[in-house]
């Protein structure tokens, strides 16, 4: 079996890569449970010399792997270009925190002393989709890595010559051969991948469906996961808002990426009179959106990743226009590429309500009440991330905790950050990535007593 990489701009076939076979794929699991049992024993200042050197290779070469992210999925250059940097900026948190972060913790009781400490567990399985190949990888890599555990990358498979980009800049930078790896495999192996022994926790980033397989696959084995999946993530406007602020970052948030984020503002739910005045500054900022090539600096909005991806969402676009939606502009579809969309009268039992919409589709719904706002947000199988906005704080914060979410933000662009735990809640998965807390999933929380 062959992968291929495709240009989504042109649908040029640019690469294509041999799957592995299963005895290639055994020898690097061998490879890892090698590398673990020296690896595991390193100290934090070695690990976060090299994963500092990490950094470096990606600001120094920055330019080269934007360019393969864009070729591969589409991102326009300029979006690949910030997702290396975020990326270096990841590594380098990680360096720098990683000790403190797994300090033992001392934990007064009847012992003559007592403490918690933390160890790492084996190899971590990452299951990575394709539309944020850089960053999704870095972003469980650096802190896992550095934990003192092994990484093994089933990545997407249109994106297969980031994966290997990346193992590449781990080898660089000088990591022992097994720490970090990359396996060009299909789904038809990763259930004899969960079950070995090397293997001690799964982290997958998708859709509803991949996770709901791992997860089971994963609870079969008994071996701890992290699922973080989709997202249907609410903008909540209230009457007294900054209009043009809110229109400009709900726009940013909801194209970024062809609308092709986890956490990307999908539902913009407007309260009693904001209702015109935010749809019209939204429509204004859509229209100055250009879609087409992701390698010319005109333009904003990129194809999608995949001739499929649009298609479907051309399919639940148009059902939602069937059901009542009005469709305010954009929307047009040839290949890959999706126009800027905007969608207003949306409601509940309509895909652009009901689902997630991955792409560039902006929906309007209306609320009466602030009351009605928060129904409207948690009437949703997601429960990933959300945002608020008003000009009163304190009433903010206060929606803000009724709001179902992983995260919500007032005032500002959702987004994921390095400082910041990230994941959700309901159908949008489990366990949380980043920051202190994403450090510690897959280490063994381990009591010492010492008696008296």
């Amino acid at each position: 079996m062959v992968f291929k990489s495709i240009f989504p701009y042109t649908l040029e076939t640019i690469a294509a890569y041999e799957v592995m076979s299963k005895a290639t794929v055994e020898q690097y699991l061998n490879n890892s449970a090698k590398a673990f049992k020296h690896w595991r024993r390193t100290t934090f200042a070695q690990r976060s010399a090299l994963m500092e050197r990490v950094a470096d290779i990606l600001i120094a070469r920055r330019d080269e792997y934007a360019a393969l992210i864009t070729n591969e999925m589409g991102k326009v250059l300029k979006e690949s270009k910030a997702e290396v940097e975020k990326c270096a900026a990841c590594c380098r948190y990680y360096a720098a925190n990683a000790e403190a972060f797994l300090k033992d913790i001392p934990q007064p009781s009847d012992a003559a002393n007592s403490y918690v400490t933390f160890e790492p567990t084996g190899a971590i399985l990452a299951i990575m989709p394709w539309n944020f190949p850089f960053w999704q990888v870095f972003r469980f890599a650096a802190p896992y890595i550095m934990a003192g555990n092994v990484a093994l990358l089933k990545h997407a498979p249109n994106v297969c010559g980031t994966a290997l980009a990346i193992e590449r800049i781990f080898t660089e930078a000088g990591f022992p051969e097994g720490v970090f790896q990359t396996l060009i495999i299909d789904t038809d192996v990763v259930e004899d991948i969960i079950n070995h022994d090397i293997v001690q926790g799964i982290t997958l980033t998708g859709s509803e469906l991949a996770g709901s397989s791992v997860g089971a696959l994963a609870g079969k084995a008994i071996k701890k996961s992290v699922l973080e999946l989709g997202g249907s993530d609410a903008v909540i406007v209230l009457e007294d808002a900054d209009m043009q602020k809110a229109a400009q970052v709900a726009t940013m948030s909801r194209m970024q990426n062809a609308g092709q984020s986890c956490i990307a503002a999908k539902r913009f739910i407007t309260v009693g009179k904001a209702g015109d005045a935010f749809a019209h500054a939204v429509q204004q900022e859509i229209s100055q959106l250009k879609q087409g090539d992701p390698f010319n600096a005109a333009t904003t909005t990129g194809p999608m990743a995949r001739a499929d991806l649009a298609a479907k969402l051309d399919q639940q676009f148009r059902t939602s226009i069937t059901k009542g939606a009005h469709l305010v502009t954009g929307g047009h579809v040839s290949g890959c590429n999706f126009t800027p969309a905007l969608l207003t009268n949306v409601q509940e039992g309509m895909p652009a309500f009901d689902e997630e919409i991955f792409g560039p589709v902006a929906s309007i719904i209306q609320a009466s009440t602030e009351a009605q706002a928060i129904q409207l947000a948690n009437d949703s199988r997601y429960g990933l991330a959300a945002a608020v906005w008003s000009a009163d704080i304190q009433k903010a914060e206060a929606l803000a905790k009724e709001v179902e979410a992983g995260a919500v933000f007032i005032n500002a662009l959702v987004k994921s950050d390095t400082r910041y735990p990230f994941g959700g809640i309901k159908k949008s998965g489990y366990g949380r990535e980043l920051s202190y807390f994403g450090i510690h999933e897959f280490m063994n929380i381990k009591t010492i007593y010492i008696g008296s």
